[in-house]
């Protein structure tokens, strides 16, 4: 079982603030000054031969998994159309917008990286597909993606920072539901679809991608005119249960349940995806679901080595990193806790012990 020690921030030493969460404040060109940004990243030394037997992409597994996933959705789909009127229905509901929903996070973040298929235009229909399952603009996501990689958990750098600090418990709640960020999203869509762009987005997306945003709102918007349409036409809620909105809120919950084990607790303004990412030990079920991302470390460490070669690189650079989590019960036994901490103290973080062959390395 891996241990944990505790600590206070000890990385440049500002005060903050929910607003340096947002890209467009000052906290950005802080973390330039404190050379946190286009800063070298440590890497665990992996043979180059190796390296290239792992990068190798492939269709055969994702196209299986993939057909196998949406073969789920449309039978818990089937299911919540013969329940519907029913006391049923609002258990099939659940199975459905879990599966729906859940899985899309993966592969929308999988896809994204261009990792998932060998053949490029699946890899992009997958995108599309599971970006309108997750309640995520295409474009915007991709560059948001983007940095969170290269400047990841950077204070003022990173749009993808979960759970801010400090820790506002009851909005990371909300969150698992999308309460407040589905609807919000779909505003920034409707946005989008009339010409306007965000100033934070402006910020990562580069100006000759703004053109394909609008044109993708624009899309986005005609589905879900179509979908209300479709459900005032038959008298029937159905039509929108089945898609869009209403799933994702429905089914955010298991993204999030693997989501939070990314990052949450550990260190920001690091530039050791050692110290700030996890890699859990997770079942045969929950790595099909999630997509074998619970090797998160080697992911982020690597991000080009596809789904089905994580476990493969985690046995080739696991004696150079910290210990991984015997299970996802494990993990939240410290999530959990340091998110209450970090609610009160946003200086506190999780230090995750490197191996002591490691430390002359740091």
């Amino acid at each position: 079982m891996p241990t944990a020690e505790t600590s206070s921030y000890s990385g440049p030493n500002w005060a903050r603030t929910q607003d340096d969460y947002h890209l467009i404040s000052g906290a950005g060109e802080r973390a330039k000054a404190a050379g946190l940004v286009n800063a070298s990243w440590y890497k665990c030394a992996v043979p180059r031969a190796r390296m290239k037997q792992l990068m190798q992409r492939e269709d055969a597994q994702a196209i299986r998994d993939t057909v196998l996933w949406y073969a789920l959705i449309i039978a818990a789909g089937a299911v919540l159309v013969a329940t519907w009127g029913t006391a049923w229905a609002w258990l099939a509901f659940f199975v459905y917008a879990t599966l729906y929903t859940g899985p899309a996070d993966s592969r929308w973040h999988e896809a994204g990286h261009g990792t998932a298929f060998k053949t490029r235009w699946m890899n992009d229909v997958l995108y599309q597909m599971a970006c309108f399952q997750v309640l995520r603009r295409p474009s915007v996501w991709k560059w948001s993606h983007a940095r969170h990689h290269t400047d990841t958990l950077v204070t003022g750098r990173d749009p993808e920072v979960a759970v801010p600090l400090p820790t506002d418990l009851l909005g990371t709640l909300l969150g698992a539901f999308s309460i407040k960020s589905g609807p919000r999203e779909l505003w920034r869509v409707l946005r989008n679809a009339c010409g306007i762009l965000g100033e934070e987005e402006k910020t990562f997306v580069p100006e000759m991608e703004w053109p394909q945003m609008v044109k993708e709102a624009r899309a986005w918007v005609a589905v879900y005119a179509v979908l209300i349409a479709s459900a005032v036409y038959f008298g029937s809620w159905l039509p929108l249960v089945l898609f869009g909105l209403l799933p994702v809120m429905g089914g955010t919950w298991l993204y999030t349940f693997f989501g939070l084990t990314q990052h949450a607790g550990l260190p920001e303004n690091v530039l050791d995806h050692r110290k700030n990412c996890r890699t859990v030990y997770m079942n045969p079920v929950f790595r099909f679901l999630y997509w074998n991302m619970n090797y998160h470390v080697e992911h982020h460490m690597f991000p080009m080595v596809p789904f089905h070669a994580l476990p493969q690189l985690h046995d080739a650079i696991k004696d150079d990193c910290p210990p991984p989590y015997q299970s996802t019960v494990e993990a939240y036994r410290e999530i959990i806790p340091a998110l209450f901490k970090q609610a009160k103290d946003p200086h506190y973080y999780v230090v995750r012990p490197l191996p002591v062959t490691a430390v002359a390395n740091e």
